[in-house]
């Protein structure tokens, strides 16, 4: 059975996963860097993680702080 959450906890999870998720986009593009220089094709394969992590980082955002991200596009 699922556990009942607060908003604060529930809110904190939320922010967890956005760190989380931004963590993973870095790590990622670092990968990406560095294997651009020596294997296309994982440069790509990380590019396209990075990409995900990134949109993840985007949601969140959204669900944390709704129409910011849209003010600042």
């Amino acid at each position: 059975m699922a556990d009942v959450v607060d908003s604060d906890e529930l809110l904190r999870r939320i922010q967890r996963a956005r760190a989380c998720a931004a963590q993973e986009e870095r790590a990622w593009r670092a990968r990406g860097d560095e294997a651009s220089r020596t294997d296309p094709g994982a440069a790509r394969d990380a590019d396209v993680r990075a990409t995900a992590y990134e949109v993840v980082v985007r949601v969140l955002d959204e669900v944390l702080t709704p129409g910011r991200a849209t003010a600042q596009d």
